[in-house]
This record gives structure tokens, C-alpha cells and sequence, in this order.
């Protein structure tokens, strides 16, 4: 269930991870008030980083993106799935090791970074290949690739996700990739971004800090990602996230807080209270009855992502169903 915090969450851990899309932006838009928000958790001298599973973009492209929707960043502030990926082939190979690079730039440059040679897939003196998502792959180049995995050249992948945001919705992302080298060669690659623990390690190696939270809206990676280190997590409410998915979710996929925004970084956390098939917090009360999710009261938008969140759970947990939210709509901001 949902911890407490008697003290704001900036407060609270001096290490703040951020997911990009749903938490800062979607698309080309911030996310309302999330420049403001993230303004104000600077101003508390509290570490900022920004985490993301998309290897084809450079820090300094993420970073530049950030400036144009209001966020104030260096590249510095900017943890990619391409940096994890470069940093694992690093401890293992030495400095100018040749690797197959069956991504796009920014894996590229996370390699010349570590001090590792991109090279392409024919190349024989390969020790070990890297791939993520790149619009621009030719088959023949997977193909080869496949050939390669299958016959043992090492593999690391820097992500798994199967969705890729873009204009007009979501696009096959570089997880489909994967799962096809994957069934071709029988083998399956070390995978650096999130949910595993490689990337959000690297963000602590770089950025700093002692006590990290990590924010996000997905629960499959960015909550799933935190729960793989024994990490504590915030999930907002401003991206892929909803209501169903909230009151569904298996407990490795529950976060440590729920907030409605970034806002709730500034906020007390108090745990939800139970009262037999009652839960209680912030003028809120959600209950469940015959398998259906009511709530009751006045409050904070957070407080109602709270108490929904515990009454889901717990149903969840009592009955192995989720519990229906017909009916049920989240207040307006």
C-alpha cells in the first residue's frame, strides 16, 4: 500500500528521477505545470535528472527539447538507455572495442563517450552488438544482425518497449525489434533502460545523491523500474496511466506515492486509512461493494488518486479481480 511522508517529497530525497514523456511533456507540449513545478524543485538545491528509455536522441538533444517547452536543462541533467547500454559494454570490453551499432546516433555517441568504436554489422572484429530504436534500419542490416545474435556475438539491447510515441499516436517501438531477434536467435539480450536496473543505476553514477526517488506515469517501467532497486517511487497521473490501469495493478507495479502532478513533490503524503471496505484520506472516501469502486467526499485532486489507489489494491488483493470503476470519473484539475 501507499507509504506516508511527513515531509515534502523534495525534502524528503535529494535525488529526483524523472521520466520525460507523461511527467514533462507529451509530444511537443509541457505538461501543465510541469515547468513551474520542476522550477521550484531546483530551487530547493535538490538533484534533478531526467530518465529516459529512448536511445536515439543525444543528451543534448533531450536537453534542447526541454528548453523549448519551458524546462530549464544541461545535458548533463539527461540519463539515456544508449548511456546505460555504452556503460555495460565498457566494464566488460576494453577501451576502443569495436561494437556492432544497430541504432541511431545516440547510441553512436554514448559509445565514443565510454571510449568504444561504433561499427556496423558485417564488421568481423565486432565483439559485441548494440541495438535500439532507429526509423531509418534496413533489413538486410537485421537480418545480419540476427545471424550474429544467433551464432553468439553478445547483445545488449537498451530498451524493451514495444510503444514508441509519435504525432497521431503510438508506433511500433525498437521492444518489437527485439522480440524478433529474440525468437530468431533463441537468445535473449542484456537489457539496459528500464525496468531493469542498469539505467536508473547509471542516473545515480552521474547525477548524484543518496536518496533517490523516481517519478513517472508508466507503471511497467518507471514504477516496475524503481521496485527492481528497492527504490522509492511517485507516479503522476499526467500521462499513459489511468484509472483502470491504477486500480489494476499487481503489487510489483505499485508505487511507494501517487500524485495528481508534478505538485505532489511539494506535498505531505498521508497513507490512506482503512475502515472495513472503506479507505480514507485528504476528505475522501472510496469503498468497494459488490465488486464496484464508489467514492465519496471533498479534497485534493492527489487525495483522490490516493484513496482510490488503496481501495483498488485491496480488492484487488482480496478477490484476484479488479474492482469495477463504472461510473467513477477523476475530478477536474
Amino acid at each position: 500500500m501507499l507509504e506516508s511522508s511527513g515531509e515534502p517529497l523534495v525534502e524528503r530525497y535529494d535525488l529526483v528521477m524523472l521520466d520525460l514523456d507523461g511527467v514533462v511533456y507529451v509530444g511537443d507540449e509541457a505538461v501543465p505545470g510541469a515547468a513551474a513545478a520542476l522550477r521550484r524543485v531546483r530551487e530547493t538545491g535538490t538533484h534533478v535528472a531526467y530518465v529516459t528509455n529512448n536511445a536515439s536522441r543525444s543528451p543534448d538533444a533531450v536537453a534542447e527539447k526541454l528548453g523549448r517547452v519551458g524546462v530549464e536543462a544541461e545535458p548533463g541533467d539527461v540519463v539515456t538507455s544508449a548511456q546505460a547500454a555504452a556503460h555495460l559494454l565498457a566494464q566488460r570490453h576494453p577501451e576502443g572495442s569495436r561494437i556492432a551499432n544497430l541504432g541511431a546516433d545516440g547510441l553512436r555517441r554514448a559509445l565514443a563517450d565510454e571510449g568504444l568504436a561504433a561499427t556496423d554489422v558485417e564488421d568481423d572484429e565486432a565483439v559485441a552488438i548494440v541495438t535500439g530504436y532507429n526509423p531509418d534500419l534496413v533489413w538486410s542490416d537485421i537480418m545480419r544482425a540476427a545471424m550474429r545474435i544467433r551464432d553468439g556475438l553478445r547483445w545488449v539491447a537498451s530498451n524493451t518497449d514495444l510503444t514508441f510515441p509519435l504525432e497521431g499516436g503510438e508506433a511500433p517501438g525498437h521492444g518489437v525489434l527485439v522480440e524478433m531477434l529474440s525468437r530468431f536467435s533463441k537468445v535473449e539480450p542484456e537489457v539496459a533502460g528500464k525496468p531493469l536496473p542498469p539505467l536508473l543505476e547509471e542516473t545515480i553514477r552521474r547525477v548524484g545523491g543518496e536518496r533517490p526517488l523516481m517519478v513517472g506515469d508508466r507503471l511497467d517501467t518507471d514504477i516496475e523500474g524503481a521496485r527492481n532497486l528497492d527504490l522509492p517511487s511517485l507516479l503522476v497521473m499526467t500521462g499513459v496511466t489511468g484509472l483502470a490501469e491504477l486500480v489494476a495493478a499487481p503489487e510489483k507495479l505499485r508505487p511507494t506515492y501517487v500524485g495528481r502532478d508534478l505538485d505532489a513533490l511539494f506535498d505531505l503524503h498521508e497513507a490512506p486509512e482503512q475502515d472495513g471496505d472503506s479507505w480514507t484520506v485528504g476528505g475522501w472516501r472510496a469503498s468497494t461493494s459488490d465488486g464496484r469502486l464508489s467514492i465519496e467526499g471533498d479534497g485534493a485532486g492527489s487525495a483522490w488518486w490516493q484513496v482510490v489507489a488503496a481501495a483498488g489494491w485491496d480488492h484487488l488483493d482480496q478477490t484476484g479481480d479488479a474492482v469495477s470503476i463504472e461510473g467513477v470519473e477523476p475530478p477536474r484539475p
